[in-house]
């Protein structure tokens, strides 16, 4: 990088609100001479999730759908010499059916229609294990979908790694040289990730510490002459529209990275970021691609060095462009093949059952899948994590699509029995040090609680629906997904339980217990 002290004088940084058009952003900048610098676009996605044929009002504006963000991506390209198409991670796991229904194949198609130059593995591209993930990547048979001959995108991750050799299971990092300069790609996953995926999934791999992982694949690439470098990181970030109150995880780690480092897209909390901290720009352009980060930097061509950085988070404004027909190509393809199942109508409801939780955590939808597994399975209680309920349910005819959509990882419901002190125990660790609660939806019981206590001594005291006090030593029957009778989410509670049976998918018993509604 340029000299430390050239480096201090960098961090007289100008931050501007913009709102113009579809675009809401902070920029950064720093003066130059363009004739003695590359100048370079970065456009950035991160947690797609599959979303290819849905859309959303935000901002007041119609947002979202894979052909309007191609149509943006291609307009933003056509128009800068040197652009590079990357993004953070999250693309494919907890998907609509249009791509969950197809293994998620159809958005891998979709990220190779539209040529991205490089991205990495965020904690739900590991929703189905590495091997699955690999093969969405490098080609492979799967049952459902037959042979899948892989994609064209490349991904790194500097700190996945594989338990048996000890090695990187995918590369670490990746340059790209543009004029004569390179340009290195770090990509890293948040260690969250191991409290999120399945334990047959996680044996076989460890992630290991982002800023270390990061640090050791800068020193790599510093040695190969790589003064410019940008890390993907599916890591939380956030920050207000103006680049103040910066926070999450991403941004209380960029102090200890390597200051060769200049750019983190961050990725796993679907927020918006546009900031400068220590001197390295943090974006991240919210999620299901309602917007994208765009991001341009200026690179001395003596120092090879990034020297000037700017950037804008852009909403993909339906009115502002016509949408991409290879996209919606694509997209009518894969409709073609699961519209029958998906749009089967399963009941029809009066009013919306939302999502959004109340001062106490709890969500009507939630609730009211707790209830269809505890109905399914006909036990004492049930439990459902609210992470792994992804959108609200609208009111009148309800489609298969609607509840693929809430309940998209494909979850099997398991029958487990524990004590009233195991259930206790599982609850308390709703709160954990340093972390955000993490409150589950119930069926078949209610609890008080004091969250000013110390943690580990929250809940107060535990009734069955009848008013029954639940009893420390007795037994009762809990109805749960396999992902959280494995401490999915970490809740390690429930792996004391004692495993009764197996049910259908959570999908399935949803579906049944709207029938009966």
């Amino acid at each position: 990088m340029y000299l430390l002290h050239v480096k201090k004088v960098l961090l007289l940084l100008l931050f501007t609100l913009f709102i113009v058009g579809g675009s809401v952003y902070a920029a950064t900048s720093i003066n130059y001479d363009s004739n003695d610098h590359l100048q370079v676009q970065l456009l950035g996605v991160n947690d797609l999730h599959g979303h290819l044929d849905t859309n959303d009002h935000f901002m007041g504006k119609k947002v979202g759908g894979a052909e309007y963000l191609a149509a943006y991506l291609n307009k933003y390209r056509q128009e800068h010499e040197h652009t590079l198409l990357i993004h953070a991670g999250d693309m494919v796991g907890g998907s609509p059916p249009i791509s969950s229904l197809l293994q998620d194949e159809p958005t891998m198609e979709y990220l190779d229609l539209l040529q991205f130059d490089v991205g990495t593995i965020g904690n739900h591209e590991l929703d189905e294990g590495v091997d699955e993930m690999k093969r969405l990547l490098y080609g492979g048979f799967h049952p459902i979908t037959g042979y899948f001959p892989g994609s064209k995108t490349p991904y790194i991750s500097a700190n996945i790694i594989d338990k048996r050799t000890n090695r990187h299971v995918f590369p670490p990092y990746l340059i790209k040289e543009i004029d004569g300069i390179k340009i290195g790609f770090i990509g890293v996953v948040t260690t969250d990730t191991n409290l999120y995926i399945l334990p047959e999934h996680r044996d076989s791999i460890k992630i290991t510490d982002e800023v270390t992982a990061i640090n050791k694949a800068a020193d790599e690439l510093k040695k190969q002459g790589v003064k410019s470098i940008v890390v993907l990181g599916h890591i939380s970030s956030k920050s207000n529209l103006d680049g103040t109150q910066p926070d999450e995880d991403f941004v209380k780690m960029a102090p200890d990275i390597d200051d060769e480092v200049d750019i983190l897209f961050g990725a796993h909390n679907h927020q918006y970021t546009n900031t400068v901290v220590d001197n390295k720009l943090i974006v991240q352009a919210y999620s299901y691609g309602k917007a994208f980060s765009q991001v341009n930097i200026g690179i001395d061509k003596k120092t090879k060095d990034i020297i000037h950085k700017k950037a804008e988070i852009i909403l993909t404004d339906h009115e502002l462009v016509k949408p991409d027909a290879d996209a919606i190509e694509l997209i009518y393809k894969y409709k073609e093949k699961t519209d029958t199942y998906v749009n089967q109508v399963v009941g029809t409801l009066p009013d919306e059952v939302s999502k959004k939780k109340n001062k106490d955590g709890f969500s009507p939808l939630g609730n009211m899948i707790a209830d269809s597994y505890k109905a399914m399975m006909n036990t004492d209680f049930a439990f459902v994590h609210q992470g792994g309920v992804r959108a609200s349910l609208n009111k009148g005819a309800v489609k298969m699509k609607d509840l693929l959509t809430i309940l998209p990882f494909g979850h099997k419901l398991v029958t487990t029995s524990l004590t009233g002190d195991q259930i206790k125990k599982a609850l308390e660790q709703q709160w954990r040090v340093n972390e955000k609660e993490n409150i589950l939806q119930i069926s078949g019981f209610s609890y008080t609680y004091d969250n000013q206590a110390a943690i580990g001594d929250r809940i107060k005291s535990l009734k069955e629906t009848n008013g029954k006090i639940i009893e420390p030593d007795k037994t009762y029957t809990v109805a749960i997904t396999n992902y959280l009778s494995s401490g999915g989410d970490g809740f390690t509670s429930f792996e004391e339980g004692t495993a009764i049976g197996e049910g259908p998918l959570d999908v399935e018993a949803f579906a049944d217990f709207i029938k009966g509604q």
